[in-house]
């Protein structure tokens, strides 16, 4: 059984993360604070890293966990309702409530000279008012660092385009490499990347109709005439770089071919596109039961001709959805969340993340989060020590 925790102690001992919280407003007059609100915190924070999901879940937890909970929380008034969760998540300011989270996860952040922070929306299925349109959030993913730097929600996927510019400001990228899919693919945002002192990789699609045919037409071309030469046993005159890999899992085999040149004086936009040094293609062919599909996906660069980092860009935009999107959904239910009083759905979402940081982040345990969320529920002092309060 686990030893009982000090008050004293953890008070002494209050983690980055729980430190954050602090001084956040309580939105509650004062007739109402039957509960302290970084108990209401601590519960849910501690919910989502057992597997808990929703306000019902929180309640029925912090009932199972009393009085393990009353060895380092107040809980004045016992356990709060579902109820009593529902509404502060709904009436906490979103902002105040990113900005803590902001400064939680700087305080975890290791520097890592080009760092890929990757850029994506995701909708929140079941968070939908009746008559709105399906809100979305969108989420900075580090990837060397393996950490969700920040999120927004934005009223629906077209609002993207304003919601990118918004959390660049509030990040420090300096030296990263940022990635966004086609939506972030604007004059502006690629302006104020360079301005922050990092450089992008954007993919290009029908958003921007007339320079995705310039850049497709120029890339195919030069491929066609790359392959060609080497058939021919010639030098190539096609200017591009060239690397590929190969991936086998469970009956799929997957090519990536990669191309990238930084020759554009065929570009009429050049000039209006910042920073812009270079153009390039991944071409991804996959086999899966003798099917076979071939894609490709063109890009827009402010790196010079690196075919190694502009490869290890593009692959880690796509951990965004493997590491971030796929958690979300399949670890904390998030597509199955009707939260949608107030702000709840986009607190609700914030709290996702920084409890996905925190069982990523952790590395003493050899399993996926699911395992350790069940660990979590399983263990105190190993829960304790995901939230940094207690050594394990």
């Amino acid at each position: 059984m686990s030893k009982p925790i000090q008050k004293t102690v953890v008070a002494a001992a209050l983690p980055s993360l729980i430190a954050c919280f602090q001084d956040l407003p309580d939105p509650r007059v004062d007739r109402t604070k039957n509960h302290k609100l970084i108990d209401i915190l601590v519960i849910s924070i501690c919910t989502l890293l057992c597997g808990g999901e929703s306000f019902n879940d929180m309640e029925e937890f912090g009932n199972a966990k009393h009085e393990w909970l009353k060895s380092f929380l107040e809980l004045p008034n016992g356990i709060p309702t579902h109820d009593t969760f529902n509404r502060v998540f709904a009436a906490l300011d979103p902002q105040r409530f990113l900005d803590c989270f902001l400064r939680w996860t700087q305080s975890l952040r290791t520097a890592v000279a080009g760092e890929i922070v990757a850029m994506d929306g995701k909708a929140l299925r079941r968070a939908l008012d009746h008559g709105q349109a399906l809100p979305y959030v969108v989420s900075a993913w580090a990837v060397e660092n393996g950490l969700v730097l920040g999120q927004l929600k934005v009223a629906d996927k077209s609002n993207e385009i304003t919601a990118v510019p918004e959390l660049l400001r509030a990040l420090e990228l300096r030296g990263c490499i940022v990635t966004t899919d086609a939506m972030g693919c604007q004059k502006k945002i690629a302006k104020q990347i360079i301005d922050s002192g990092a450089d992008y990789v954007l993919a290009l699609k029908g958003n921007h109709e007339t320079v995705h045919e310039e850049v497709k037409t120029y890339l195919d071309d030069a491929i066609r005439q790359q392959a060609a030469d080497r058939a021919a046993r010639r030098s190539t005159t096609a200017e591009l770089v060239y690397t590929e890999t190969v991936e086998k899992d469970h009956g799929r085999l997957e090519t990536r071919r990669y191309w990238q040149s930084e020759h554009l004086e065929w570009f009429a936009d050049l000039t209006k596109w910042a920073g812009l040094r270079s153009v390039g293609v991944v071409e991804a062919v996959r086999e899966i039961k003798g099917q076979t599909s071939t894609e490709r996906r063109y890009y827009l660069s402010s790196l010079s001709c690196d075919i190694p980092r502009f490869a290890k860009a593009v692959r880690g935009h796509w951990g965004v959805e493997n590491q971030v999107h796929w958690h979300m959904d399949v670890s904390f239910g998030e597509d199955h969340s009707r939260a949608r009083t107030g702000h709840a759905a986009e607190n609700l979402a914030t709290l996702r993340r920084l409890a996905l940081n925190l069982l990523t982040r952790e590395t003493t345990k050899k399993r996926g989060i699911r395992g350790k969320q069940r660990c979590a529920g399983w263990d105190h002092r190993y829960l304790l020590h995901l939230l940094s309060i207690a050594p394990i």
